[in-house]
């Protein structure tokens, strides 16, 4: 049986990851679009997998605004 671990992250090196200020972090997790894997003190601690799936998902939505989505590259 094999385990497997999850690293979890402050929003500071989770903003870092996806190239964000901490501020956009706590955004995504006020909007929904984050949801803090745990909590160190009373820092929220991330799943990495998470914050990327936040980061393309909201990247996708602003292109959407910005009449961006299906446009040539």
């Amino acid at each position: 049986m094999t385990t497997t671990s999850t690293t979890l992250v402050t929003a500071r090196l989770a903003a870092e990851e996806v190239a964000v200020v901490p501020d956009t972090i706590r955004k995504w997790v006020q909007l929904g679009h984050l949801t803090p894997a745990g909590r160190r003190g009373r820092a929220n601690l991330f799943r990495l997998e998470d914050v990327f799936t936040a980061e393309r998902a909201t990247r996708r939505a602003h292109e959407r605004r910005e009449g961006r989505e299906g446009s040539p590259v």
